[in-house]
């Protein structure tokens, strides 16, 4: 058993896959039960967070000689959701390049402007490109802080059009932009992060 140092851009998926587990086995397992209550989402960790990696166990399974025997290996599948904006409005219906770690991937938007993939539980990220390549959208798998850290919710504001420092810190960029999102959302104007500006903010930007 091993203690794992959370490095940039990793989630329980991304070092589970790497270290050759089920993401609910890491996530579930209970030395990691502090994590899983303090983080919530096991998809948004922060860096230098410590996951408890248990020793892989052999499993073995009995046949007969001189036979062809076939196993299944059972993969947990990670799905990558995206949603298009513009003005407040989904864009819908619209083609789109997905370069995911060397991969390309052609789609379409659904009518709420939402696109979905499967993707490896280690996967990085890549481009996104629309309008025939006359857009393009770094994708960065991972790479966002939990709601709970000042530079989560900062990325999420910038991500959702209410620009604001990206330092960690509660300065006064941030705080307007926490006031323009309460207001917009009906919450009181504080301009603070209070747990019902996380809530919402988790709900509209997980």
């Amino acid at each position: 058993m091993q203690t794992y140092i959370v490095g940039a851009d990793e989630s329980i998926p991304s070092i589970a896959k790497d270290n050759g587990f089920f993401w609910r086995t890491l996530w579930n397992h209970p030395d990691n039960a502090a994590l899983k209550a303090k983080r919530k989402d096991p998809n948004v960790l922060m860096e230098g967070d410590e996951v408890t990696i248990p020793d892989l166990r052999l499993r073995q399974e009995s046949g007969a000689t001189e036979a062809r025997h076939t196993f299944q290996l059972k993969g947990e599948p990670h799905i990558f959701k995206l949603r298009l904006m513009r003005m407040n409005k989904p864009r819908a219906n619209e083609a789109y390049v997905l370069k995911l770690d060397g991969k390309l991937i052609r789609g379409q938007t659904d009518a709420t402007g939402l696109l979905q993939h499967s993707i490896p539980g280690n996967a990085k990220g890549g481009l996104l490109l629309l309008k025939n390549g006359k857009e393009q959208y770094s994708i960065c798998i991972g790479g966002m802080d939990p709601v709970d850290e000042i530079s989560g919710i900062q990325h999420r504001l910038n991500n959702l059009g209410f620009p604001c420092e990206l330092d960690g810190n509660l300065g006064p960029r941030t705080k307007r932009a926490l006031a323009q999102f309460q207001a917009q959302n009906k919450l009181p104007t504080t301009g603070k992060p209070d747990d019902a500006t996380k809530g919402k903010l988790r709900s509209v930007h997980p």
